[in-house]
């Protein structure tokens, strides 16, 4: 799964870190997402977008159409104007990537691609954000068992909102610390995946075995080296996410 498109190599959430992860080969494709001011559910992480889009404002308090006019790409190779050997930027694929334009993508292509979405919270919007994006994936027909889409969320009241709104959606419980995890397994869905950070697993040997004993499949974020796939796939990891498809295809390869 490429984390934010092909993050290491291309500006994250953009339409082109995502088609150059396809191109790559990459089985599926994760983002982030939240609602502008209009009601847009956009791909960015941050909440304000100083690191991504060099000005200061927050997502959630601007409109689409404003955040149209800035580039989401330049910060990635702010030097790109002065090296003549840089390739020639399609200024399409750099601006802000609403999820509706990014699942047009997936549904066209011309084999299976899966998609991790994940909600950020806290937001101002609350469940709003939830609710319409179970709203896009019906649209897709992709609210159903077996739809190439699974909603991921640190938020364990997120998600308890997605399952009682459109239960057959596959839903992913993220884990970035081992108490809060020791807590959440008591009360997780038992079809749920859980999504533990990759640092979750160096540090705690036995976590992935007891997650599976527990009968949920487990998704690791942000995997990015050689040895840390290799752990994931001697713990029975089924997806990796990570910044570097390519890289990590052709080492599955060898």
């Amino acid at each position: 799964m490429a984390h934010r498109g092909a993050s290491h190599d291309n500006a994250e959430h953009t339409l082109g870190a995502y088609v150059a992860a396809l191109e790559a080969g990459a089985d599926g494709l994760e983002c982030d997402v939240r609602l502008t001011a209009d009601g847009h559910l956009v791909c960015v992480h941050d909440r304000d977008l100083r690191r991504t889009a060099q000005r200061r404002g927050l997502v959630s308090t601007m409109e689409l159409a404003q955040l149209n006019e800035l580039d989401f790409a330049s910060w990635k190779n702010p030097w790109a104007d002065l090296d003549d050997e840089a390739p020639e930027r399609d200024e399409s694929l750099d601006g802000v990537l609403t999820l509706r334009r990014l699942l047009e993508t997936v549904a066209d292509y011309d084999r299976r691609v899966e998609v991790a979405i994940e909600t950020k919270h806290p937001t101002r919007y609350g469940g709003l954000v939830e609710r319409r994006l179970v709203e896009m994936l019906t649209d897709f027909g992709w609210d159903q068992p077996g739809a190439p889409v699974r909603v991921m969320s640190f938020s364990f009241t997120a998600l308890q909102r997605v399952e009682r709104i459109a239960p057959g959606i596959q839903l992913v419980q993220l884990v970035d610390r081992y108490q809060y995890w020791k807590m959440l397994r008591r009360v997780i869905g038992p079809d749920w995946i859980v999504g533990p950070g990759i640092e979750l697993l160096r540090e705690h040997k036995k976590m992935a075995r007891r997650i599976t004993a527990g009968g949920h499949d487990i998704h690791v974020w942000t995997v990015n080296t050689e040895r840390d796939l290799q752990l994931c796939l001697d713990a029975g990891v089924k997806a990796v996410i990570t910044d570097r498809p390519a890289y990590l295809l052709e080492t599955l390869g060898r």
